[in-house]
């Protein structure tokens, strides 16, 4: 039987995935470089094991054998998504990964025809990153069909885990980056701030290079996107002074050091996930200054990728495309999708109302 691998299984998050499908009665395939740490979380579970490297193409399309679906779990996805990808390719396997890296859905997108002519899904961000926010942008785009220009944001809470804080290190040296005139432009670190209405009070917040710069344009085809994320005025401070620092921190040796501390802080505990949630707000313009809005709570965003990434994986081992290519989550799922998830409420339910 074709089996579903999950390739960095002994992560922080491959190990809430791997949980997760086990408990929905999934038996996946646990891969990744440690070979001690892989082979004991495959002992807990009793599931089976894969241990292999991404340096040797031939060693990973022999690790496919049997496999009809992979999910990479193994960040930074910048050094783990093309090898593998370019493995899934060649085995006519479904990639999907949890990434949030504008890059990663780039290389992936690029990928749209050689995964059509290969009858394969490649569907990237089936975490967090960028599930909710990517079915909110198709929800405003649905209910504002000329729409102009969307604002996304999200305030998280709990804390970031080890490959979280790696990846957000990369980006702090690759700086800001929004979707203007319907192409991706680099812009400042904190490029803009606003506030947003949680519960009736404002959360100070600053434009991050969130992953829907890239996915809720393919989603959209609205060409004018920012994306912020809900942070006290002393980060947003400190984001902006980190600016001067940015030449320095694309030299490598600091970036190598920089992450092996980041990487070093434990993500959140079982009982800090069940007590802490997020919010996202969105919001779409038409031209004639219409304006759609819609604001949702969800869980924890570690809890919820483990429930968005066993969901897509397992509809897509389910139901396989009659044609392939590269998919957002919203295209593949519905931009209803995320109001289904559970946990999931509508704060501020969906809504159009009129210029001034």
């Amino acid at each position: 039987m074709d089996k579903l691998l999950i390739y960095g299984a002994n992560g922080y998050t491959g190990v809430l995935i791997a949980e997760e499908m086990q408990r929905r009665g999934l038996a996946p395939l646990l891969a990744g470089r440690n070979r001690g740490a892989v082979e004991a979380l495959g002992r807990r579970l009793g599931l089976e094991t894969r241990v292999f490297g991404l340096d040797d193409p031939a060693a990973i399309r022999a690790a496919f054998d049997g496999v009809a679906l992979l999910l990479n779990c193994a960040g930074p996805f910048s050094s783990t998504a093309a090898p593998l990808l370019e493995a899934c390719l060649a085995q006519r396997v479904h990639y999907l990964d949890i990434t949030g890296e504008i890059d990663v859905f780039a290389l992936c997108h690029r990928a749209d025809a050689r995964a059509q002519r290969a009858g394969i899904v490649v569907l990237p961000g089936v975490g967090f990153d960028v599930v909710p926010t990517d079915c909110v942008a198709a929800l405003l785009k649905r209910a504002l069909p000329d729409a102009r220009s969307l604002v996304l944001a999200f305030e998280a809470g709990g804390g970031a885990s080890p490959g979280t804080a790696k990846t957000s290190v990369e980006g702090l040296a690759a700086g800001g980056r929004a979707r203007v005139g319907g192409e991706l432009v680099e812009v400042p670190l904190a490029w803009k701030t606003r506030t947003f209405l949680r519960d009736g009070m404002p959360r100070s917040a600053m434009t991050i290079p969130w992953g829907d710069v890239y996915t809720a344009f393919v989603s959209t085809g609205i060409p004018d996107i920012e994306t912020y994320m809900a942070m006290p005025p002393r980060a947003i401070a400190a984001a902006r002074r980190m600016r001067l620092l940015r030449p320095l921190l694309r030299f490598a040796p600091l970036q190598a050091w920089l992450k092996a501390r980041a990487g070093a802080r434990p993500g959140p505990d079982d009982a800090r996930r069940a007590q802490t949630g997020c919010r996202v707000w969105g919001e779409a313009r038409a031209a004639d200054g219409r304006l759609a809005t819609l604001q949702i709570a969800t869980p924890n965003g570690y809890a919820l990728t483990a429930s968005t990434a066993t969901d897509i994986a397992a509809q897509v081992l389910a139901q396989p495309p009659a044609n392939g290519g590269y998919f957002t989550p919203s295209q593949r799922m519905g931009a209803d999708y995320v109001l289904r998830v559970a946990g999931v409420a509508i704060i501020d339910p969906l809504q159009v109302v009129d210029a001034g």
